[in-house]
């Protein structure tokens, strides 16, 4: 039987302390125990089903982490309070002074910025490889790599990586595969393809309503005990810890998750579609233009499409921003950052999301400064948005002359 991640989160059953159909928020920090020896037991790990601190665990993050390792199909799960949060402990867990990473080349900011100046601190060294050439990733490996670091979709550039062939290499070499599967929730399933590790920032696709920060790291049982030992864990000791509210919230909003990532795709896809026959250059997983558009098709979970973000090149910042401006005042979408947000959001990524890398490295990955980022919402009528940001393009003589694009 395929797997099918959103029934695995619908089969989930939770009732309330008093039967209510959500289950009980658990507002406390700290937790009674009935003995002295129960205490000792939970501080030493050996007492299931015990509280001790909730930075450590509570019943409403437990229930979350549970919903999330169903539907990416690990174990468990352990929920931050931040993507980054969940990201950074994973890679120091994993890594000690002298070790090496390999990491595609096109990533999160952030992700890069840790990456690349914070985690030389601790003589971590990283190699940035183009991810979806699986023999320069082989090449890139020595004697000290501890693991392979991808986005299932790359921010912003939106390229693929090829996670079952990564998952070859990695297993080969002793490794770890840790990917970050933001962009593509539900769509691809990073474990079932042979990752050992998926993170995601819960503040996107996954919570949908821009409200709430939360990550999330879905492993084996193994390693989240790793991650949340009192003594070692990086979890544990670094202290991102989701608020038990928050937790709360965002199980009530990944019960319609299936919905939504139906909807953005479905939005995303036509937008693509009428951009690209416009001559716009248009970089989406959908069009058969992808340079990895079947690879795409391979790893899916069909029903999910190809997820909500597209990019376009138009040429320059300036033209960018011009865009993004108007298409604001029209009430087409928001010029903010982040994701997964029922209405649309865009920004110029190499001068806000991926600003913490150097330019001559956006240029030599192929990030332009005419490149906008868009995250497609759940507009009821997507060809009247099309042709409000049709007639926006034109007005900014974006699109001139048959309907082809070019530099102006």
């Amino acid at each position: 039987m395929a797997f099918k991640p959103a029934n695995n989160i619908q089969d989930l059953q939770y009732f309330g302390e008093f039967g209510g159909v959500n289950p009980s928020i658990s507002d406390s920090s700290t937790y009674t125990f009935l003995s002295a020896k129960t205490m000792f037991d939970t501080f030493e790990g050996n007492a299931d089903g015990c509280y001790l601190y909730s930075r450590h665990s509570s019943p409403s993050n437990l229930y979350l982490g549970e919903a999330l390792a169903a539907m990416e199909g690990t174990e468990t799960a352990n929920v931050s309070a931040s993507g980054m949060g969940a990201i950074t402990p994973v890679l120091l867990q994993l890594c000690n002074a002298g070790d090496h990473i390999i990491s595609s080349r096109t990533i999160y900011g952030g992700t890069y910025a840790f990456l690349k100046n914070f985690t030389p601190k601790f003589s971590i060294k990283t190699f940035f490889v183009d991810i979806t050439k699986l023999d320069i990733v082989e090449a890139a490996i020595t004697k000290n790599t501890k693991l392979i670091y991808c986005e299932s979709v790359s921010n912003p550039l939106l390229e693929l990586a090829d996670i079952a062939g990564l998952s070859e290499i990695a297993k080969k070499y002793n490794l770890k595969l840790v990917v970050d599967n933001t962009f593509s929730p539900l769509s691809i399933s990073p474990a079932i393809l042979g990752a050992d590790i998926v993170v995601h920032s819960l503040t996107k696709f996954i919570n949908g309503s821009s409200d709430t920060v939360g990550g999330v790291i879905c492993a084996s049982q193994e390693f989240i005990n790793d991650l949340r030992n009192v003594n070692n864990g990086a979890s544990m000791l670094l202290g991102s810890t989701m608020d038990s509210l928050r937790a709360a919230s965002i199980l009530k909003n990944l019960r319609t998750l299936h919905i939504r990532m139906q909807q953005h795709s479905k939005n995303a896809l036509f937008l693509a579609e009428k951009f690209e026959e416009d001559g716009l250059k248009t970089v989406y997983p959908g069009l058969k233009s992808h340079p990895s558009h079947n690879l795409f098709k391979s790893m899916m979970n069909e029903q999910y499409g190809f997820g909500g973000m597209l990019t376009i090149d138009v040429g320059s910042l300036d033209k960018a921003n011009e865009l993004m401006e108007m298409m604001q005042n029209k009430n087409l979408g928001y010029l903010a950052v982040s994701l997964g947000f029922y209405k649309t959001l865009f920004s110029a990524p190499g001068s806000s999301t991926s600003s913490e890398i150097p330019e001559d490295e956006q240029k030599e990955m192929g990030l332009s400064d005419g490149l906008i980022r868009f995250s497609i919402g759940l507009d009821a009528d997507i060809d009247r948005t099309y042709q409000m940001m049709r007639t926006c393009m034109e007005e900014l003589n974006i699109l001139k002359g048959n309907n082809k694009f070019q530099y102006v």
